[in-house]
């Protein structure tokens, strides 16, 4: 870890012994009311400090222990390796100290490679982000609802101010309704009918605590010091530091992802276990599918359902048959030579099995049988909707007499 700068007012900041006070009276306060807490893990140094810390203040008795705990950690199969080792070794280690901790996993229609390889689906970007909500959110809901079971839990988040603009904008938002408090953590009543209410405990945390936690307050020399009775125990956490780097800015994401420019995590895993180097191949990967030749796109111009002509009517859309074995070959082959696991034998097997039944995403069921759609680098007239649903067609240049 980098050395931290000091600053002139260090002494106004709140301390990590405030910082963890203050966690604790959050967990006292709220987590009274409720006899189930489930704790939302994701394998990075957030959700992992917030885990730790957790089953840290249940056992040295800070924190009086709820009559259920579950840990449910969302496994995308598309985080760095090191990240999923850490987190299986954890999870191991909390089902130890009876802790309930799942694994949850998509659905496998839903898991990245069979969606995108198996339906179709291009790579995703910034305009068209189909992955977090596909492969981690949905799953976590289902989770949480079958875990439900007509009982209302404290869910327990590693949200935390200063990850992002937009993530603190939404925590000013919340502490300034009345639904939201954050004087002691970050509380969030829901509605009636929900099955849960919400909870982060270290949203004061600074990230250098985070760090801090993840390192030092493992063993028990730091604990005692400031006057606990031990440390949590799991040393390994402070590997995740090396996954981050310095740069505190860093975002683990998923490998290869194709929502950023810098893959400094991957890097980094790469820098310690240089036999992942062909993981970098992903990203181009992508970059390559989006590309017109391995896509379909609308022919004739699109209707909504209302009837109207749609205003990008020739979009492009699915990846084509071709375009899918030629995916799926890439990345069996980054994974053979990088020894890791993307697509195991029973997502490789409905891929296939997608292919044969000739699926294809909603809206380009006929793929490309009909005359709906065409190859998307295959010139066609350009037909534009103006005006009231009125379409002007500008002829392609491509094979015109000069």
């Amino acid at each position: 870890m980098k050395p931290r700068n000091v600053s002139l007012y260090e002494d106004q900041r709140m301390t990590m012994k405030v910082a963890i006070e203050t966690s604790l009276v959050s967990l006292r306060a709220y987590g009274s009311d409720y006899d189930h807490w489930s704790i939302a893990y994701s394998g990075g140094k957030d959700s992992s400090a917030t885990v730790a810390f957790v089953v840290w203040a249940i056992e040295t008795g800070q924190v009086q222990r709820p009559e259920t705990l579950t840990v449910l950690y969302a496994d995308t199969r598309q985080e760095l390796p090191s990240l999923t080792n850490i987190a299986n070794r954890f999870m191991t280690d909390l089902r130890k100290r009876g802790v309930d901790a799942r694994v949850v996993l998509p659905d496998i229609d839903n898991r990245f490679y069979v969606y995108m390889l198996g339906r179709g689906v291009p790579p995703p970007s910034n305009t068209f982000r189909w992955c977090t909500e596909r492969i981690k959110i949905k799953p976590m809901l289902q989770a949480l609802e079958r875990q439900a079971q007509d009982r209302r839990f404290l869910q327990v988040t590693g949200v935390r101010q200063g990850e992002s603009a937009a993530r603190d904008a939404r925590i000013q938002i919340s502490c300034n309704s009345n639904s939201g408090e954050c004087g002691q953590g970050w509380f969030q009543a829901m509605s009636s009918d929900s099955i849960a209410d919400s909870l982060a405990p270290i949203v004061h945390w600074r990230t250098c605590y985070v760090w801090d936690w993840l390192y030092f307050w493992a063993g028990d020399s730091m604990a005692t010091r400031a006057g606990y009775e031990r440390g949590h125990g799991f040393g390994y956490l402070g590997d995740i530091a090396a996954v981050y780097g310095d740069d505190e800015e860093t975002r683990t994401g998923c490998i290869g992802c194709n929502l950023t420019n810098k893959q400094t995590a991957l890097h980094n895993s790469i820098a310690r276990n240089p036999k992942l180097k062909p993981l970098l191949d992903i990203k181009g990967l992508f970059r390559e599918l989006k590309k017109p030749q391995h896509r379909i796109r609308k022919a004739a111009p699109e209707r909504t359902k209302s009837g109207a002509y749609a205003k990008n009517g020739q979009r492009m859309g699915p990846l084509t048959m071709e375009a899918r074995a030629y995916g799926l070959e890439r990345v069996l082959d980054i994974q053979r030579r990088a020894k890791v696991n993307l697509i195991n034998a029973d997502e490789e097997a409905r891929i296939r099995e997608l292919w044969a039944l000739n699926t294809w995403p909603q809206g380009w069921e006929d793929g490309l049988q009909g005359d709906n759609h065409i190859r998307a680098d295959v010139p066609i007239d350009q037909i534009t909707v103006v005006g009231d649903n009125e379409l002007v067609v500008q002829p392609s240049l491509f094979g015109c007499d000069k």
